[in-house]
């Protein structure tokens, strides 16, 4: 049974697809469109995963709070952009997410709140601009709402997988390999 929910954690990071994000604005903007950005690039996947595995690590208030601050600062990312307000290296800020998540989640860290929400909420600035961003022209009532709920599926999904995997020795083991794999997928994303 324990190898049968390693493999699954193990088999649901690594099968996110090779495809990166930011392939192009779409054309029209839509709650499916808001709703697949998230998914349709490695980048957002991962990040958005370890989120919520991350937050599965923490404690008390702050693994409710921590998918909820990002959420909400990334709305307010995709306001900045509405606004016509420019972030600088949203892409690298992006990828910095991915690196610095995995990170956290490879070495198990846990952070008291006042860390752990501004620096989830300032990288969550980064992903809601660059949805935004590429949004198209559409609705975009439907198509925030469409990132929003699929980043917190996201959320819950890392969530899910990491209480799942129990915190046996080799359960540890296995939320520090994802924790690198996903650091190692950030250190690629931010030198390309």
């Amino acid at each position: 049974m324990k190898y049968n929910r390693l493999s699954l954690a193990a088999w649901l990071t690594l099968s996110a697809g090779s495809a990166f994000a930011h392939v192009g604005e779409h054309g029209q903007a839509s709650f499916f469109s808001g709703f697949g950005h998230p998914l349709g690039g490695l980048d957002h996947l991962l990040a958005m995963l370890a989120v919520g595995l991350f937050a599965a690590r923490q404690v008390g208030v702050s693994r409710l709070a921590v998918p909820l601050a990002f959420v909400l600062a990334m709305l307010a990312g995709a306001g900045l952009s509405a606004l016509g307000v420019e972030l600088p290296v949203v892409e690298a800020g992006i990828a910095a997410s991915v690196l610095v998540f995995g990170l956290l989640i490879a070495f198990l860290v846990r952070l008291p709140a006042v860390v752990a929400l501004p620096l989830v909420g300032v990288f969550a600035l980064f992903h809601g601009h660059a949805h935004h961003t590429e949004m198209g022209d559409g609705s975009l009532f439907a198509y925030v709402a469409g990132f929003a709920i699929a980043t917190a599926l996201l959320h819950a999904a890392g969530f899910v997988i990491a209480r799942w995997v129990p915190d046996s020795r080799a359960g540890l083991i296995a939320k520090r390999v994802a924790g690198a794999g996903i650091a190692g997928a950030g250190a690629v994303l931010l030198g390309g």
